[in-house]
């Protein structure tokens, strides 16, 4: 299992979460040159530990175990990893 990233996210990308994240699975980090080119985080589904750090942290409850995404948002499952086969980590 893996944690997802949802639309909440859009236009806030607080980095809350990748500070806490144990393993650097969340990416665009505000220290890479292309954090303003993306609209949110990702989270990497095949680095995720699945350790829910992440979701405590984040202001907008953007963050799912992916067994818990909401039905509206199933999309961001592939949109997550969509972003990593493209962007990497």
């Amino acid at each position: 299992m893996t944690h997802i990233i949802a639309e909440p996210c859009i236009g806030t990308k607080d980095a809350s979460c990748v500070d806490v994240c144990p393993v650097d699975c969340i990416h665009p980090t505000k220290d890479e040159s292309n954090f303003e080119e993306f609209e949110m985080l990702y989270i990497d589904p095949e680095t995720c530990i699945d350790c829910g750090l992440c979701i405590d942290e984040c202001p907008v409850q953007a963050i799912f175990p992916e067994e818990d995404l909401p039905e509206e948002w199933k999309k961001y499952l592939q949109v997550n990893e969509d972003w990593y086969k493209e962007h990497g980590g």
